[in-house]
Order: C-alpha cells, then sequence, then structure tokens
C-alpha cells in the first residue's frame, strides 16, 4: 500500500519531539542553571557579589558591617557548597546530552537500514547486480580512507558501469559523496 492518508505511516520519529517526552522538570531547571552558569554575567555576577562581602568583611563600611571576618568562612562554605551544586547540575545535563546523543545515534541507524533496505528493493526491481554495485562501493569506501590517511589505494577495475559511468572507480582526486 502506499504512504498517504490510507497508507501506513513509514516516518521516522522527529529527534526533538522524542527528546521532548523524555525531559521533564527537573531537567529543565538543571539545564536553565547549567546555561546560565556559563555565562560570563554569571562570572560578573560573582566576581561583584565577591567583592562586595570582601569589602565590608575588611571593615571598609566599619566594624559593625563586619559579619565574615577573615578568612571568610562563611564565605568559603557558601562557594564550596555553591561548587558542589553546579558541578552536580553540570553532570546532569552531561548525562542528558549523552541520552540526547544515543538518540540521535538511534534514529540515524534506523535511518541507514531504512535506506539500505529501499536502495536493494529499488535495485532489485530494477534488475541492478547488487555485487557489483557492493564491490564499486568497497572501492570507493578503500580509496577514500587511503586518502584521508595520506596513502594511496590499490584500485580495482570493475566490470560494467559504474556511479561516475566510466566503468572505473572514481579518480583518486574526485569527491566521494
Amino acid at each position: 500500500m502506499a504512504p498517504g492518508l490510507n497508507g501506513p505511516d513509514i516516518r521516522l520519529p522527529n529527534e526533538q519531539a522524542v527528546l521532548a517526552r523524555m525531559r521533564g522538570t527537573q531537567d529543565r531547571v538543571a539545564d536553565a542553571i547549567t546555561e546560565f552558569s556559563g555565562t560570563m554575567t554569571f562570572v560578573y555576577l560573582h566576581a561583584a557579589w565577591f567583592t562586595v562581602w570582601i569589602a565590608f568583611n575588611e571593615g571598609l563600611f566599619g566594624r559593625a558591617a563586619v559579619w565574615d571576618p577573615y578568612p571568610f568562612g562563611l564565605l568559603t562554605m557558601i562557594v564550596s557548597l555553591e561548587a558542589i551544586f553546579l558541578s552536580t547540575f553540570v553532570m546532569v545535563s552531561q548525562n542528558r546530552q549523552a541520552i540526547r546523543e544515543k538518540v540521535r545515534a538511534d534514529l540515524d541507524f534506523e535511518t541507514n537500514v531504512r535506506s539500505e533496505v529501499w536502495s536493494a528493493h529499488i535495485g532489485h526491481a530494477l534488475g541492478i547486480d547488487a555485487r557489483q554495485i557492493e564491490q564499486e562501493v568497497q572501492t570507493f569506501l578503500a580509496q577514500n580512507q587511503a586518502r584521508m590517511n595520506g596513502t594511496t589505494a590499490n584500485s580495482t577495475k570493475t566490470n560494467g558501469p559504474t556511479a561516475n559511468g566510466t566503468g572505473q572507480p572514481a579518480p583518486s582526486g574526485e569527491p566521494i559523496d
């Protein structure tokens, strides 16, 4: 049955939709905190906060304004706790990024399998010899790998038409898509 209104839905799931279904309130909060803590605004706010804290506690506004005298034990504790929580939020976001990458990889794999199956069926319907095409693909892959490694591949001559229509593998200077 042909795809359409009455046919089967053979579309892949949308990556963003899959990820949105997996994302809860806690994940959104962790991502927002991590996103903000990675900005220069965050750095400027902390620099200003530390400056004001130290100025007050060094007695620049009078001895009555001092609440955390040197060596600033309260400030040290607060900054340590903040570092613990920020590192936890970063790890949560990194775990979510790993999940996103896995979803993408799974969808890419499914797309590749679908493409391969469709190509095989279309090739069979057109009467194309799959073994010859696979040999040409292997030749192209070997040439491309050799080019990436900075070496030359032994090109093998094939029988019959190829992707470039000459009956031979693509020259080494020709890009392979």
